[in-house]
Protein backbone atom coordinates (compact mmCIF):
# COMPACT_ATOMS: atom_id res chain seq x y z
CA UNK A 1 0.00 0.00 0.00
CA UNK A 2 1.54 3.31 -1.11
CA UNK A 3 1.24 6.56 0.83
CA UNK A 4 -0.18 9.54 -1.06
CA UNK A 5 0.77 13.14 -0.42
CA UNK A 6 -1.78 15.74 -1.48
CA UNK A 7 -1.06 19.43 -1.98
CA UNK A 8 -4.41 20.89 -0.94
CA UNK A 9 -5.96 24.23 -0.12
CA UNK A 10 -6.48 25.17 -3.77
CA UNK A 11 -9.10 25.70 -2.46
CA UNK A 12 -10.39 24.02 0.69
CA UNK A 13 -13.78 23.29 -0.90
CA UNK A 14 -12.17 20.86 -3.35
CA UNK A 15 -9.64 19.46 -0.88
CA UNK A 16 -12.49 18.16 1.28
CA UNK A 17 -14.01 15.88 -1.41
CA UNK A 18 -10.52 14.84 -2.51
CA UNK A 19 -9.83 13.54 1.01
CA UNK A 20 -13.27 11.96 1.44
CA UNK A 21 -13.36 10.25 -1.94
CA UNK A 22 -9.79 8.97 -1.71
CA UNK A 23 -10.10 7.36 1.71
CA UNK A 24 -13.49 5.82 0.96
CA UNK A 25 -12.38 4.85 -2.53
CA UNK A 26 -9.49 2.89 -1.08
CA UNK A 27 -11.78 1.37 1.54
CA UNK A 28 -14.13 0.16 -1.20
CA UNK A 29 -11.24 -1.62 -2.89
CA UNK A 30 -9.66 -3.31 0.13
CA UNK A 31 -12.42 -3.77 2.69
CA UNK A 32 -14.59 -1.76 5.05
CA UNK A 33 -12.26 -1.87 8.06
CA UNK A 34 -9.44 0.09 6.44
CA UNK A 35 -8.56 3.70 5.65
CA UNK A 36 -5.27 4.66 3.93
CA UNK A 37 -2.48 6.68 5.48
CA UNK A 38 -2.02 9.94 3.59
CA UNK A 39 -0.72 13.44 4.23
CA UNK A 40 -2.24 16.75 3.09
CA UNK A 41 -0.06 19.85 2.80
CA UNK A 42 -2.44 22.81 2.56
CA UNK A 43 -1.32 25.95 0.72
CA UNK A 44 -3.01 29.30 0.07
CA UNK A 45 -4.98 29.31 -3.18
CA UNK A 46 -4.93 33.11 -3.27
CA UNK A 47 -1.12 33.10 -3.31
CA UNK A 48 -1.23 30.57 -6.15
CA UNK A 49 -3.66 32.70 -8.16
CA UNK A 50 -1.67 35.87 -7.47
CA UNK A 51 1.59 34.31 -8.67
CA UNK A 52 -0.16 33.00 -11.79
CA UNK A 53 -1.64 36.43 -12.46
CA UNK A 54 1.80 38.03 -12.13
CA UNK A 55 3.34 35.25 -14.26
CA UNK A 56 5.80 34.61 -11.44
CA UNK A 57 6.21 30.98 -12.40
CA UNK A 58 9.60 30.43 -10.79
CA UNK A 59 8.22 31.74 -7.50
CA UNK A 60 5.11 29.57 -7.91
CA UNK A 61 7.31 26.54 -8.53
CA UNK A 62 9.34 27.27 -5.39
CA UNK A 63 6.17 27.78 -3.35
CA UNK A 64 4.62 24.48 -4.44
CA UNK A 65 7.95 22.66 -4.30
CA UNK A 66 8.19 23.50 -0.62
CA UNK A 67 4.82 21.78 -0.13
CA UNK A 68 5.93 18.74 -2.14
CA UNK A 69 9.15 18.48 -0.13
CA UNK A 70 7.15 18.52 3.09
CA UNK A 71 5.18 15.58 1.72
CA UNK A 72 8.40 13.77 0.82
CA UNK A 73 9.67 14.34 4.35
CA UNK A 74 6.45 12.87 5.75
CA UNK A 75 7.16 9.60 3.97
CA UNK A 76 4.87 9.89 0.95
CA UNK A 77 5.56 7.58 -1.98
CA UNK A 78 3.91 9.84 -4.56
CA UNK A 79 2.02 13.13 -4.62
CA UNK A 80 -0.60 15.14 -6.47
CA UNK A 81 -1.84 18.72 -6.72
CA UNK A 82 -5.54 19.01 -5.87
CA UNK A 83 -6.21 21.69 -8.49
CA UNK A 84 -5.84 22.27 -12.22
CA UNK A 85 -4.37 25.78 -12.31
CA UNK A 86 -1.06 25.02 -10.54
CA UNK A 87 -0.36 22.39 -13.19
CA UNK A 88 0.92 25.35 -15.17
CA UNK A 89 4.27 24.52 -13.48
CA UNK A 90 3.73 20.76 -13.17
CA UNK A 91 6.65 19.82 -15.42
CA UNK A 92 9.04 21.97 -13.39
CA UNK A 93 7.80 20.41 -10.16
CA UNK A 94 8.18 16.88 -11.50
CA UNK A 95 11.76 17.61 -12.57
CA UNK A 96 12.64 18.68 -9.02
CA UNK A 97 10.56 16.17 -7.09
CA UNK A 98 12.10 13.11 -5.46
CA UNK A 99 8.78 11.25 -5.76
CA UNK A 100 6.41 10.79 -8.73
CA UNK A 101 3.68 13.38 -9.22
CA UNK A 102 0.34 12.39 -10.75
CA UNK A 103 -1.01 14.96 -13.21
CA UNK A 104 -4.70 15.84 -13.20
CA UNK A 105 -4.33 16.96 -16.82
CA UNK A 106 -2.89 13.64 -17.98
CA UNK A 107 -5.52 11.60 -16.17
CA UNK A 108 -8.29 13.72 -17.72
CA UNK A 109 -6.72 13.31 -21.15
CA UNK A 110 -6.48 9.56 -20.68
CA UNK A 111 -10.20 9.43 -19.83
CA UNK A 112 -11.11 11.50 -22.90
CA UNK A 113 -9.05 9.15 -25.08
CA UNK A 114 -10.73 6.13 -23.48
CA UNK A 115 -14.14 7.60 -24.26
CA UNK A 116 -13.05 8.35 -27.85
CA UNK A 117 -13.94 12.03 -27.53
CA UNK A 118 -12.89 14.41 -30.29
CA UNK A 119 -14.09 17.92 -29.37
CA UNK A 120 -14.34 19.24 -25.84
CA UNK A 121 -15.10 22.53 -24.17
CA UNK A 122 -12.79 23.68 -21.37
CA UNK A 123 -13.94 25.64 -18.31
CA UNK A 124 -11.64 26.73 -15.49
CA UNK A 125 -9.68 29.69 -14.24
CA UNK A 126 -8.52 32.15 -16.88
CA UNK A 127 -5.03 30.67 -16.56
CA UNK A 128 -6.31 27.20 -17.40
CA UNK A 129 -8.56 28.35 -20.24
CA UNK A 130 -5.95 30.55 -21.95
CA UNK A 131 -2.79 28.53 -21.26
CA UNK A 132 -1.34 25.73 -23.35
CA UNK A 133 -0.43 23.46 -20.42
CA UNK A 134 -3.91 21.92 -20.27
CA UNK A 135 -4.69 21.84 -24.00
CA UNK A 136 -1.45 20.39 -25.35
CA UNK A 137 -1.83 16.79 -24.07
CA UNK A 138 -5.31 16.63 -25.62
CA UNK A 139 -4.21 18.12 -28.93
CA UNK A 140 -1.39 15.57 -29.11
CA UNK A 141 -4.13 12.92 -29.21
CA UNK A 142 -6.16 14.74 -31.88
CA UNK A 143 -8.74 16.03 -29.41
CA UNK A 144 -9.87 19.59 -30.13
CA UNK A 145 -10.26 21.93 -27.16
CA UNK A 146 -12.68 24.86 -27.43
CA UNK A 147 -12.71 27.70 -24.89
CA UNK A 148 -15.39 30.29 -24.10
CA UNK A 149 -15.32 33.82 -25.48
CA UNK A 150 -13.24 36.46 -23.72
CA UNK A 151 -16.33 37.87 -22.01
CA UNK A 152 -17.44 34.41 -20.91
CA UNK A 153 -13.97 33.59 -19.60
CA UNK A 154 -13.95 36.74 -17.49
CA UNK A 155 -17.33 35.76 -16.02
CA UNK A 156 -16.23 32.18 -15.28
CA UNK A 157 -12.95 33.26 -13.69
CA UNK A 158 -14.68 35.85 -11.52
CA UNK A 159 -17.31 33.40 -10.30
CA UNK A 160 -14.66 30.79 -9.46
CA UNK A 161 -12.52 33.18 -7.42
CA UNK A 162 -15.30 35.14 -5.71
CA UNK A 163 -17.85 32.37 -5.11
CA UNK A 164 -16.82 28.76 -5.72
CA UNK A 165 -13.43 29.02 -4.00
CA UNK A 166 -15.37 30.11 -0.92
CA UNK A 167 -18.06 27.43 -1.23
CA UNK A 168 -20.71 29.91 -2.36
CA UNK A 169 -23.25 28.35 -4.74
CA UNK A 170 -25.83 30.61 -6.42
CA UNK A 171 -28.67 29.52 -8.74
CA UNK A 172 -28.02 32.50 -11.01
CA UNK A 173 -24.38 31.47 -11.38
CA UNK A 174 -25.43 27.97 -12.40
CA UNK A 175 -27.74 29.50 -14.98
CA UNK A 176 -24.90 31.61 -16.31
CA UNK A 177 -22.63 28.58 -16.71
CA UNK A 178 -25.43 26.57 -18.31
CA UNK A 179 -25.91 29.28 -20.94
CA UNK A 180 -22.19 29.27 -21.76
CA UNK A 181 -22.12 25.48 -22.14
CA UNK A 182 -25.26 25.50 -24.29
CA UNK A 183 -23.79 28.19 -26.54
CA UNK A 184 -20.55 26.23 -26.95
CA UNK A 185 -22.56 23.14 -27.84
CA UNK A 186 -24.50 25.08 -30.47
CA UNK A 187 -21.71 27.24 -31.91
CA UNK A 188 -18.59 25.12 -31.37
CA UNK A 189 -20.02 21.62 -31.55
CA UNK A 190 -18.54 20.40 -28.27
CA UNK A 191 -19.59 16.88 -27.26
CA UNK A 192 -18.64 17.29 -23.58
CA UNK A 193 -17.20 19.91 -21.26
CA UNK A 194 -14.08 19.57 -19.12
CA UNK A 195 -14.56 20.82 -15.56
CA UNK A 196 -11.01 22.16 -15.49
CA UNK A 197 -11.29 23.61 -12.00
CA UNK A 198 -11.77 21.35 -9.00
CA UNK A 199 -14.41 23.70 -7.56
CA UNK A 200 -16.63 23.46 -10.65
CA UNK A 201 -18.25 20.15 -9.56
CA UNK A 202 -19.81 22.14 -6.72
CA UNK A 203 -21.93 23.75 -9.44
CA UNK A 204 -21.92 21.49 -12.50
CA UNK A 205 -22.56 17.85 -13.28
CA UNK A 206 -24.18 15.72 -15.99
CA UNK A 207 -27.66 16.34 -14.60
CA UNK A 208 -27.54 20.13 -15.01
CA UNK A 209 -25.32 20.42 -18.10
CA UNK A 210 -26.53 20.19 -21.71
CA UNK A 211 -23.46 18.05 -22.52
CA UNK A 212 -21.65 15.43 -20.41
CA UNK A 213 -19.11 16.73 -17.89
CA UNK A 214 -15.57 15.42 -17.60
CA UNK A 215 -14.99 15.98 -13.89
CA UNK A 216 -11.20 16.30 -13.60
CA UNK A 217 -11.27 15.88 -9.82
CA UNK A 218 -13.31 12.67 -9.97
CA UNK A 219 -11.04 11.25 -12.68
CA UNK A 220 -7.93 12.27 -10.74
CA UNK A 221 -9.20 10.72 -7.52
CA UNK A 222 -9.83 7.39 -9.24
CA UNK A 223 -6.26 7.34 -10.56
CA UNK A 224 -4.87 8.19 -7.11
CA UNK A 225 -6.91 5.45 -5.44
CA UNK A 226 -5.64 2.93 -7.98
CA UNK A 227 -2.05 3.99 -7.30
CA UNK A 228 -2.46 3.72 -3.53
CA UNK A 229 -3.64 0.12 -3.72
CA UNK A 230 -1.40 -0.97 -6.62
Amino acid sequence: MKKLGLVGGMGPESTIPYYHDIVYGVQDKVGKDFFPNLTIESVNVFDVLRLCGEQQYDELTDYLMNAVNNLVNSGCDFAALSANTPHIVFDKLQERSNIPLVSIVETAKDEAVRLNMRKLGLLGTVFTMTGDFFKTPFCCHDIEIETPSAEEMEYINRKISSELELGVIKPETLEGFQKIIARMKEDDGIEAVILGCTELPLLLNDKVSSVPCLDTMKIHVKALVDMIVA
